[in-house]
């Protein structure tokens, strides 16, 4: 039997490079030679809280390369082809996945990720292991043929894409466009700027820690004009509403939507005390605060509070269709690479993010 090296996650929550055997092809699947894997921050934090419901498993769901086999019933044109593998593993047949809302399936997972579902996950016991490997076995159906002008590194990272657009989606933007975006310096704050122009945006403001960090996010707004909020310089904003003020500062007429990807703390609030009348908050940060405000005032306002999770086919197809067309790029999303061998250094580093970090890969193959 061939063998290759992965990353396997324990229940103590610990992470070994190991020596596994390469998976073999069943019918209706393919294996796919990694060519390279994204590393998602959160992934440790789900790991000890136990939403990983088969240990030890391969870790990660951001995954691109190249078809090595089809197995039995699958077009054997797909063999050497350049895929993105589409992690998201749901039942295809309730009424979510029919209208296309397939993180709500009551058996959503994910290939090399968490489990988030609530009902029967059939397809997660069989496709639990990711792509921190130098192979991958996934469904036929999960893999998208990736455009010539689409880097691996760039397809590794399309379902991160895909999340971006999904917010930017539910904001139900009007045509002033005026668009917040908190946390803006990670992972999913950058790639949203890359895309909001599409979506109706016509204008950002950016919040996060440091000013320095916000001024290097710029040039991903292309055209469109861009004002910063950093919070180091609005001392005991927390307790004072300082971020509610200095929003409503730039925005007299309040913000038409906010893209809040906050993890904790007041901020979720502060930002959405400086939406407009008619205004949404779109939140995909996990914040577990309490909102201050009364059902009362969210009619008053006629706000808007949206949460969603993860994204579907058709958000990642958009992604693929602009990226294709040359009308967006995304390579320069990509500020940081590292070989499998070095995957806690990788971890760490997107973990803690002590130094400016958007997206982050990991080539199986590389030295």
């Amino acid at each position: 039997m061939k063998q290759m090296i992965a990353a396997r996650a324990y229940a103590s929550g610990e992470l070994k490079l190991e020596t596994v055997d390469v998976p073999v092809p069943g019918p209706g699947e393919v294996l796919v030679r990694v060519a390279c894997a994204g590393i998602a921050p959160g992934i440790t934090k789900l790991l000890a809280k136990g939403r990983f419901r088969h240990l030890p498993t391969t870790l990660g769901h951001e995954i691109a390369g190249l078809v090595a086999e089809a197995g039995a019933g699958v077009d054997p044109a797909l063999a050497g082809r350049r895929v993105r593998v589409s992690p998201s593993l749901t039942c295809g047949r309730c009424e979510y996945c029919l209208t296309g809302r397939e993180p709500m399936c009551a058996s959503t997972a994910m290939i090399g990720h968490a489990a988030f579902g609530t009902g029967p996950m059939p397809l997660y016991e069989r496709y639990h292991d990711g792509g921190l490997a130098e192979y991958v076995r996934v469904p036929a159906t999960h893999v998208d043929l990736l455009p010539d002008n689409v880097s691996f590194d760039v397809g590794a990272k399309l379902h991160d894409l895909g999340n971006a657009v999904r917010a930017l989606r539910q904001t139900g933007m009007p045509a002033s466009g005026r668009l917040v975006i908190t946390a803006a310096t990670g992972t999913m704050g950058t790639a949203s700027i890359k895309f909001a122009r599409f979506f109706g945006a016509r204008e950002l403001v950016l919040v996060g820690r440091s000013g320095a960090r916000l001024e290097a996010l710029r040039p991903l707004a292309g055209d469109l004009p861009v004002r910063t909020v950093a919070l180091e310089d609005l001392p005991g904003w927390e307790d004072s509403g300082g971020l509610t003020r200095r929003l409503g500062e730039l925005l007299p007429h309040g913000a038409d939507a906010i893209l809040d990807f906050f993890p904790s703390g007041p901020g979720t609030a502060q930002a959405m005390a400086a939406l407009g009348t008619g205004g949404a908050l779109v939140h995909m940060g996990g914040n577990t605060s309490m909102l201050p405000f009364s059902i009362r005032d969210m009619m008053h306002h006629c706000w808007r509070f949206v949460g969603t999770r993860s994204c579907t086919k058709e958000d990642t197809d958009l992604v693929l269709d602009l990226l294709a067309s040359g009308q967006a790029a995304a390579d320069d999303l990509i500020t940081h690479r590292f070989p499998l061998s070095r995957l806690a250094e990788a971890m760490e580093a997107t973990g803690s993010r002590k130094e400016p970090i958007w997206m982050a890969i990991v080539h199986p193959d590389a030295a």
